[in-house]
């Protein structure tokens, strides 16, 4: 049985007015239980709480608030909504829906992460549907993800997915911006990630959506790394769902998983926790972790930060240029202390460990 996990954004679940579009959740909800039906584990992460919101509180179109706190308090009313819309459609199907909000403390903090994971484990175990959001209600510009696309990557990886469904207003990444460009053509296949492929993604597509198409490949680089097929695809087209679980040619853009991939744990350090401080290191120290060695004090030039043992540190080189992330084994002033020493040089009780490899990550930006 094949675990999916599906995203849509708020441009595919909302009209021209910026309100939820009823047509568009049910035919979601009838293709999602299509799946599900057919013996797949769904789990569903979706946008639109605030459009589901607004008109509800008669704060529709024009009247559309712009300050933070009311568009998040807007959110809690259109949460209570929007699962309604999900709870019916899918209930007509005979298939359960569940709700489950969460914060970047969830995928931070490793026994949060665990507990989530066993959560959703058990929720896919009794056949529901999870349709799972940030919360944004009691979020704030400095403990948000604030893109469900990297969300649902998250927790592709957390619930051991095998593909990741991102559903879109447009039908994949194109050669260039079909707004724009009318020759644009569909890229129906990447087997890795480039610059050249960031570049054609530009930046948000609508104004209603925070993402577009740079946070999807952003997303795609994650699943891929965690072993997981990504497909995009434009969310109102026929049979969707079914067509991407089923690897249908045409569909939109796959962007095929990685033949060496990370570990859960390694896929954790890599994309879900927040580096705490910076360690510049020297090329030699690059080198070695690179191949899969240790970080030592030697090859420590310097620290920027205040953080404590255990904390997740990026690792940069002598220009600048990030290459790695890791679990620190000692904290900023320690690992100052010790920085460029060898470890015959080191005073007593001075660390020569900085980052250990089994807490160590190399990965492209």
């Amino acid at each position: 049985m094949t675990t999916v996990v599906v995203k849509i954004g708020t441009s595919s679940v909302t009209d021209d007015a910026g309100s939820v579009n009823p047509d568009a959740l049910t035919k979601l909800c009838d293709e999602i239980a299509e799946v599900r039906n057919g013996g797949h584990s769904v789990v569903l992460v979706t946008s639109g709480a605030i459009a589901a919101g607004l008109p509800e509180l008669g704060l529709g179109g024009r009247q559309r608030p712009s300050d933070a706190i009311t568009l998040q308090a807007v959110s809690t009313v259109g949460q209570l909504a929007l699962m309604e819309h999900y709870r019916q459609g899918l209930a007509r199907h005979g298939v359960v829906a569940g709700q489950v909000l969460l914060v970047p403390h969830d995928f931070i903090v490793r026994r949060q992460y665990l507990h989530a994971r066993r959560t959703l484990a058990r929720l896919l175990e009794l056949g529901v549907v999870p349709i799972i959001n940030e919360n944004d209600a009691l979020a704030d510009d400095e403990i948000r993800w604030g893109d469900n696309d990297r969300i649902a990557a998250l927790v592709a990886n957390l619930v051991g997915a095998q593909r990741l469904i991102l559903l879109t207003d447009t039908d994949g990444l194109r050669t260039g911006d079909p707004r724009i460009d009318h020759d644009a053509s569909l890229i129906e296949e990447i087997r890795e990630i480039e610059q050249q492929h960031e570049a054609m993604a530009g930046g948000a597509g609508t104004v209603r959506g925070s993402g577009g198409m740079a946070s999807k490949l952003a997303a795609a680089k994650i699943a891929a790394w965690s072993g997981i097929e990504t497909v995009i695809a434009k969310a109102t087209r026929a049979g969707v769902v079914a067509d991407a679980v089923a690897g249908t040619a045409g569909v939109g853009t796959v962007v095929r998983s990685r033949e060496v991939r990370l570990s859960a744990r390694k896929c954790w350090i890599a994309f879900a926790v927040v580096a705490e401080g910076t360690i510049t290191v020297d090329a030699g120290a690059r080198r070695a972790l690179e191949a899969g060695k240790s970080l030592l004090a030697a090859g420590v030039c310097s620290v920027e930060g205040t953080f404590d043992a255990g904390a997740p540190v990026e690792l940069v080189d002598l220009d600048g240029e990030a290459f790695a992330k890791g679990l620190a084994r000692a904290g900023s002033a320690e690992i100052a202390r010790s920085a460029g020493r060898r470890s015959d040089d080191l005073p007593d009780g001075a660390p020569a460990l900085i980052v250990h490899c089994d807490d160590l990550v190399t990965v492209p930006a």
